[in-house]
Parts: structure tokens; sequence; C-alpha cells
């Protein structure tokens, strides 16, 4: 029998509505055998989640998502089944974590020009871990009656030319990989096809990333079609990567992304996890 596996999951140490326990325990009642905690710039949740999973008997693969920036776009960068007390790696993250504490503090700041009063306090108040994130700032918005939805939020105001964005300033991508590369884990692009690129900018990324010392391409995510699962995968087997799997779950909030409901992956592609 065949494992399940999902390599990409939030909990509440970054923009997740379920504590890494929790998101453990839902991960193993949804038939998950080998679960990714992979918080936005942080590792703080894994203790915890280590813990549980060994409770549930599930696997759990230590990770983390970086936000880097390339050529005037953010992407994120997977770290998998990394050392969570690698130095070069808490201390890289360490970094983006206060600029994110600032990039907060500015959205609430831009969103205040607006009219819309207190939502750097009520995206605090929704964050229960040290991150506080543009997710935050949506649900916050959604629940004053500012859009019906949290992805609303994001066309409306969280987004480039909209009232509530900031540039990113985040991790290079050759520093991104050495951090992971120097925590032991493998590097992988997440979502790629949820970039706003252009063929051949995107693999121009994925080109740079190999490069650098990259490993895998997250084929199938839950923000991805069916029809980009294949496209990822042949960009995967282009560039002679491995190709990971994760749904991004952030939360039953988010009923269209499920934990344990991954497809299996195209033909082709040699699995990420054959490599921890």
């Amino acid at each position: 029998m065949s494992l399940k596996y999902d390599l990409h999951s939030h909990s509440t140490i970054s923009d997740g509505t379920l504590t890494p326990g929790e998101l453990v325990a839902l991960a193993a009642r949804s038939g998950v055998d080998v679960l990714g905690l992979t918080d936005h710039d942080n590792v703080s949740g894994i203790a915890e989640a280590r813990v549980v999973a060994g409770q549930k008997g599930i696997a759990l693969v230590p990770g983390t998502e970086i936000s880097v920036s390339w050529n005037g776009y953010t992407v994120h960068i997977l770290g998998l089944n990394v050392d969570p007390e690698a130095p070069e790696l808490l201390a890289g993250l360490h970094q983006l974590c206060r600029y994110r504490t600032w990039r907060a503090e500015e959205i609430g700041r831009r969103l205040e020009k607006k009219g819309i009063s207190g939502a750097y306090a009520g995206a605090c108040e929704l964050a229960t871990g040290a991150l506080v994130g543009r997710l935050h700032f949506a649900r916050f918005l959604v629940q004053q009656g500012h859009a019906p939805d949290t992805r609303a939020v994001f066309r409306k105001y969280l987004v480039k030319g909209k009232p509530g964005y900031v540039n990113g300033e985040w991790a290079s991508l050759e520093d991104a990989l050495s951090w992971i590369e120097r925590a032991g884990g493998l590097a992988v692009i997440a979502h790629p096809a949820r970039y706003s690129m252009t063929r051949g900018k995107l693999r121009q990324l994925i080109g740079e990333f190999k490069a650098l010392g990259g490993r895998g391409l997250e084929v199938v995510s839950g923000s991805h079609s069916r029809d980009e699962y294949f496209t990822m995968a042949k960009h995967a087997r282009d560039f002679g990567l491995l190709a990971s799997a994760g749904s991004d779950y952030h939360g039953p909030e988010n009923p269209w992304i499920n934990l344990g409901q991954l497809p299996a992956l195209p033909p082709g592609c040699e699995p990420v996890w054959n490599h921890f």
C-alpha cells in the first residue's frame, strides 16, 4: 500500500488556524501518513508537532516556507526535512520575521489612511503565533464586512496596486537555498503555477534555482489545477528536479483545500520523498 504524503501545511505559528498539534491530529484523521509542517519563515512549531505525530503514528517532515525576492517577484521556497535547530537557518528566519513585523505595521498604517481603522490590532488578535501576515489582515477585514471572503480581500486590498499592499523585501534565492542546505534540508519551489509569470520567466526562475542547488518543484499543490499538475511535471522533468506534493493547508476555513485529498503525482515524476 502506498503512503499518503502532504508536504506543505501551516499552523498558528504562521498564518494557519490550527495549532501544530491540532494540525497533525487532523492529518492523522484525514489519512495522511507523512506530513510536512512548513510555516512561513518559522520552525518553532516543529517540536510540538513531533510529539503529536509520535502519538498519532504518522511521520512528520520538519520544514519551513521561506519568502524570497527574485527579479521583482515574491516567491516561496520550501525547506523540507531541515534541522530546526541549524544556526544559519534560524538566523536567516529571525531576520525575515523582523521584517514581517515591520510589514504588518505598515499594512495597518496604509489601511488606516484608506479609512479602515484598527486593522493592525485586529490582525494581531487573530495571530496566535509570532507572525502577523496578510492572511490575518484578510480574516479581520472579512469579519468587519469589507469583503465576503479572504480571496476577495486580497484582490481588493492586499495585492500590488491596492491600498494595503507593501512590496516585499525578502531573502535572496541564493541565501534561502544556502540556509536550507546547511540545515540538511531539500529545497523545493512552492506552488510554482501561482506566480504571475510568463512561461519563459518561470523557467528562468527554475533554471537559476537548479543552478544554485535547488532540488525540487511542487508539482501537485492545493492551488494548482489538474492541467497545471502536468505542466509543472514537465518542468520538473525538463530540469531534472524532484516532484513534491502539498495541499498548502491553512485551516478548515478554506474548504477548497483539504488534507489527505491530493492526487498522485503525474507519470514520470521522481518523488521528493524518496530522497529524504
